[in-house]
C-alpha cells in the first residue's frame, strides 16, 4: 500500500499540530516532528526512548533550502548536497538559529539531508517546513523498512503513519562531517566511501570516534532481541553449530561462499551475492530471525568496500556490549 494525497496533508496537519508522524525514506523509516517545535522533538527522544544527548537529523525538501537551516556553508559541503541530494547522504554543518538546541543534543551543529523518497518529499512540499527524524524505532534497536515495522514497534506511540512500501536502501544515510574544508565520514551509510571519494578528488578519513555526535554511535545499536556473534567466513557454520548443541536457539547468516552448505541451525539465512540487495534487506533479516525466536545469531562481517562498510558498521554496532 503506497499513501495518498489526502494521507500526506493529513500527516502534514498532525506535523503543524506537534505531533509525530511515521514516514518513508529510502533508508529506514523515520518519525518525524515539526524541527522548530521543542515540545514536538522532546516527544521523539520519550517515545523512542533515546538519551536527549543524542542529536536527530533535520530533513529538508531540497538543497535550495539548506541556507534555512544551518550557517558557513563550504564549498565542499555544497558540492556534496548539488551532487547526492536527494539521497542517503547527511551533512553535518554549523546550526542555524531556526534549530532548536533539542533537535542537536546541545550541540552548534546539526545534521541536515534530503531525502530521496516520493512520499516523504511531498510530506515535506505539503508541510512547508523541517522535519526531525531518527529511525522509527526504540533506542538502540533495528531500524524499521516498512510501515508495519513501525506500528509493530512504536505503536501507540507515534501518531500517524506514512505507508511508502519497502526501503530501498535498507541502512541509514552516510553522515559526512562537513563544517571544516576537509570532510570525514562520521557514519558509513547508503552512499559509499568510494563514491564521495570521486567527487571530492581525496581520500576520506572513516573515524572510529569524533568530538561531533552522531546518530548510530552508540556502542550496541541496530540490535535485535538475539545477540550477535561475529566470526570469520570460514568459522560460520562450526560456531553456529557448536552454539546449537549447547543449547542455544541459532540463526546463521551464511556468506555467499557458503551458500550450499549444511548447517545445523534452528535458523539459516543465505545472504545475496549483491551488497546492495543485502543492505536493503539486513534489518528485515535481523527481525526475521528474532520472530523465529532465535537467541543467537552467528554472521561474518563483508568485505568492507563499497555498501560492504555500512553493513559491516551496522553488524558490529549489533554485536556491541548491551546494557547490563
Amino acid at each position: 500500500m503506497s499513501a495518498t494525497t489526502s494521507d500526506i496533508e493529513k500527516a502534514a496537519g498532525v506535523l503543524r499540530a506537534g505531533g509525530l508522524v511515521g514516514f518513508p525514506t529510502e533508508t529506514v523509516y523515520g518519525l518525524g516532528a515539526d524541527a522548530e517545535d521543542p515540545a514536538a522533538v522532546a516527544r521523539i527522544f520519550e517515545v523512542k526512548g533515546r538519551p536527549p544527548s543524542h542529536p536527530l537529523i533535520v530533513h529538508i525538501g531540497g538543497a535550495q533550502h539548506l541556507d534555512d537551516w544551518v550557517e558557513d556553508v563550504p564549498a565542499t559541503a555544497r558540492l556534496l548536497a548539488e551532487r547526492f541530494w536527494p539521497g542517503p547522504l547527511t551533512l553535518v554543518l554549523r546550526r542555524g538559529r531556526r534549530v532548536p538546541l533539542e533537535a542537536t543534543g546541545g550541540l552548534d551543529t546539526v545534521a541536515v539531508r534530503v531525502p530521496d523518497h516520493p512520499v516523504a518529499l511531498a510530506l515535506l512540499a505539503a508541510f512547508g517546513g523541517g522535519v526531525t527524524a531518527p529511525s522509527a524505532n526504540r533506542f538502540g534497536q533495528v531500524s524499521p523498512t516498512t510501515a508495519e515495522h513501525v506500528r509493530a514497534e512504536l505503536g501507540d506511540g507515534v501518531d500517524f503513519v506514512l505507508d511508502g512500501g519497502p526501503c530501498q536502501v535498507g541502512v541509514e544515510s552516510t553522515i559526512v562531517d562537513a563544517t571544516g574544508q576537509i570532510p570525514s565520514i562520521l557514519r558509513p551509510g547508503g552512499v559509499t566511501r568510494e563514491d564521495l571519494e570521486a567527487v571530492l578528488g581525496h581520500r576520506l578519513a572513516v573515524p572510529s570516534t569524533s568530538r561531533i555526535r552522531v546518530p548510530g554511535q552508540h556502542p550496541s545499536h541496530y540490535a535485535p532481541r538475539a545477540r550477535v556473534v561475529l566470526v570469520e567466513p570460514e568459522k560460520v557454520v562450526a560456531e553456529a553449530e557448536r552454539a546449537q548443541e549447547l543449547g542455544h536457539q541459532v540463526g546463521v547468516f551464511l556468506p555467499p561462499a557458503l551458500a550450499d552448505a549444511p548447517v545445523k541451525a534452528h535458523a539459516v539465512v543465505a545472504l545475496p551475492d549483491s551488497l546492495t540487495a543485502y543492505a536493503r534487506g539486513l534489518y528485515g533479516l535481523l527481525r526475521e530471525l528474532d520472530q523465529q525466536g532465535c537467541d543467537l545469531i552467528i554472521a561474518s562481517l563483508p568485505v568492507e568496500d563499497g555498501l560492504g562498510l555500512a553493513i559491516a558498521n551496522r553488524l558490529r554496532r549489533a554485536a556491541g556490549p548491551r546494557p547490563s
